[in-house]
């Protein structure tokens, strides 16, 4: 029970860093999705079930402080969630390969459901445009994002599974 409220708590101050830090920094030309790091490292360590639900929280976050149509960002955040999720019976969460493999493939699909459906449909069809300057340095951030907070959020949940294991 600690472990998910300290993971609901590191939902919501990625969040808070994510969209209230981040664009206030001048130097920096695209952000890390924290949130979407937290999502499916969540997913990979927790299984498919605690990815749909992390997923959900963090999509809720984000339409709740973004506008446009209820449930954009929750429908992605829960597929990435419980597709990473899948992954976790198939790859031993100590290296990072994988890891860094999915933050890659997670952050061009989020940034192609965004391209799709808020460019796309709108008739902006200047996709070099879009992959130079917003898919690339974002994915690039967010890769090595990767790196430092799955092995934090790693060794936190062992250290919360050692804490359980001894007060039992």
């Amino acid at each position: 029970m600690k472990r998910i409220g300290l993971n609901i708590l590191l939902m919501l101050l990625a969040f808070t860093i994510q969209n209230g830090i981040f664009p206030l920094l001048p130097f920096l030309a695209a952000t890390p999705n924290l949130l979407l790091i937290l999502t499916f490292s969540f997913g990979f360590i927790y299984g498919k079930e605690a990815g749909l639900w992390y997923g959900f929280l963090a999509g809720v976050l984000l339409d709740l402080f973004y506008s446009g149509p209820f449930g954009f960002y929750t429908l992605l955040y829960i597929y990435i969630g419980y597709t990473n999720g899948i992954c976790t019976k198939y790859y031993y969460e100590d290296y990072i390969t994988l890891p860094l493999i999915l933050s890659l493939v997670n952050e061009l699909a989020y940034n192609g459901y965004i391209y799709v459906f808020s460019f796309l449909i709108r008739n902006r069809l200047d996709i070099a445009y879009y992959f130079w300057e917003i898919i690339l340095p974002e994915t690039i951030f967010t890769v090595v994002a990767t790196l430092l907070l799955y092995r934090s959020v790693l060794f936190t949940n062992r250290r919360m599974e050692e804490m359980e294991k001894r007060r039992d």
